[in-house]
């Protein structure tokens, strides 16, 4: 039996799947009452991992204790009876239902055969008074926001007496001010001696929030470090095994004439944007920040056609055109890179080849047959030259990391050959090495006189690529500047300007 100075420990793991060796001896050792970062880029092995601990896999070898005791667990139910619990990146929640019903779902409380809902109310309101979290017990879970939802998650957690928590990026849809909660319970918990793994890209909360860090790559363990010793450099270093001096690549695009003109846009259907005006240029990465709520993806969904204007028009080098439907945008030279790639970017049991060209359908059909060689080749290009990494063009694109899913979805939008690319927060979940090349693809295309509107809740992303910034404020445009004369507390004060 191993010494239980450590609440956790996971030894030699290892786990292959067909034709990818997904675990090679990996390691991961965590002390209660600690917050422990577990770091690497896309495809390091973090989530295998992880559903190894929490009984989604089962690993091929290796030892996995509990406060020194060796466990096998062999569902997610098993992992949870024994106090791991996991709050995923995507949410899987009941929205119809309450939040007290969704906390317990599964283990009501009941007198006799009838639940018993006041004990239900009373329970979920003393969790929700040991971490500060202010939401009704009653309220259904589909109206509160995303932010009051993962605590609602780490509160069903916290209901299984969880001795191990693992947060897997969980800051990516919040605002700093939800962020700074979020850090308040964790904070709570690690006192309480839970022990926390955390999982994000975003190196500035981590050396904030942690005690510990492991990196892991290619399926392997790295190092272990008190973060007291670690910077956001050292950790790249350790993340792709090489220096990354720059996070960003050079700006080399040129800017030309004028490619796009928005007038006066505005959607009233629901609370929407309003009187939405600005150009884009030729060449041109125009950012667009804002805090959550703020509009940015509704004003990207309501370009592309997604969304219906009420007024306003849309002009694309001089000439009115009027993307009633995401295909029509097409059509007229739009693309559109959505911010929820698991939701409503890929059709995740599909092939990358699927996945590649699907957007690009139409081309491929000539007197009622499919090309398929041109799809084929179509996909050699994608895979080729945006650099994806799959076993092969027929894999299901959910097999691949976060990354490669996101350069496939590009790839898939360049191949429609679009005049103006709009990217929400393109970035989101990607390790720095992926971003990184991410970046110069989207510097390339403004290389070849695309113009493109990338949406990003990362400032150091929209200084690092962006030419221009434009800040929405509750549906309206409070201010557009060049990069250069902005910083990131002028961005702030322009996001709150019509709150």
């Amino acid at each position: 039996m191993s010494e239980a100075q450590y609440v956790l420990e996971m030894i030699n793991i290892c786990k292959e799947f067909p034709g990818v060796k997904a675990l090679d001896n990996a390691q991961l050792k965590v002390r209660p009452g600690t917050v422990h970062a577990l770091l690497g880029e896309n495809g390091a092995g973090k989530s295998t991992l992880m559903k190894c601990l929490f009984g989604v896999y089962i690993e091929d070898s290796g030892e996995i204790y509990i406060n020194g005791e060796k466990v096998k667990f062999s569902s997610p139910k098993h992992a949870l009876d024994h106090g791991v619990s996991m709050v995923h990146q995507e949410l899987n929640q009941v929205l119809q239902r309450s939040v007290m019903q969704n906390i317990w779902l599964g283990r009501y409380p009941c007198k006799g055969i009838i639940v018993d809902e006041k004990k239900m109310y009373n329970d979920t309101l003393k969790i929700f008074e040991e971490l500060g979290i202010n939401v009704d017990p009653r309220e259904k879970i589909g109206n509160l926001s995303v932010s009051q939802r993962q605590m609602v998650e780490i509160a069903k957690a916290v209901s299984y007496n969880a001795k191990i928590l693992v947060l897997d990026e969980p800051t990516s849809s919040l605002t700093q001010k939800e962020v700074d909660q979020l850090f308040r319970i964790i904070n709570i918990l690690r006192d309480k001696g839970c022990g926390i793994i955390y999982i994000s890209h975003k190196l500035e909360e981590v050396l904030k929030i942690s005690d510990e860090v492991t990196v892991m790559r290619d399926g392997k363990w790295v190092a272990t470090s008190p973060t007291s010793e670690l910077t956001t450099d050292k950790i790249i270093k350790l993340m792709v095994g090489r220096e990354l001096t720059n996070r960003f690549p050079p700006k080399t695009n040129k800017i030309g004439g004028v490619l796009l003109e928005v007038k006066g846009l505005t959607a009233t259907y629901q609370p929407s944007i309003q009187d939405i005006s600005f150009e884009l240029r030729e060449g041109e990465i125009l950012g667009v920040a804002g805090l959550v709520g703020s509009k940015r993806t509704e004003l990207l969904e309501t370009i592309f056609g997604i969304a219906q204007h009420s007024s306003g028009e849309i002009y694309l080098r001089g000439k009115k055109v009027n993307n009633t439907n995401p295909r029509v945008a097409i059509k007229n030279g739009f693309s559109l890179l959505t911010e929820e790639r698991r939701f409503n970017g890929i059709f995740a049991g599909l092939s990358v080849k699927f996945n590649s060209t699907i957007a690009n359908i139409d081309n491929y059909c000539k007197f009622g047959v499919m090309d398929s060689r041109k799809i084929s080749n179509d996909t050699d290009w994608v895979i080729n030259n945006i650099k994806v990494k799959t076993p092969s063009k027929k894999t299901p694109i959910r097999s691949l990391s976060g990354g490669n899913q996101q350069k496939v979805i590009i790839g898939r939008w360049l191949l429609t050959e679009p005049e103006v690319l709009l990217l929400d927060e393109p970035t989101r979940g990607i390790d720095v090495g992926a971003k990184y090349e991410i970046y110069q693809l989207i510097i390339n295309l403004a290389n070849r006189g695309k113009g493109i509107i990338m949406v990003s809740s990362e400032m150091p992303e929209l200084f690092g690529i962006t030419d221009r910034i434009m800040v929405m404020s509750n549906g309206r445009i409070a201010g557009i500047f060049k990069t250069s004369e902005l910083d990131q507390e002028d961005i702030m004060r322009l996001a709150t300007k019509y709150i």
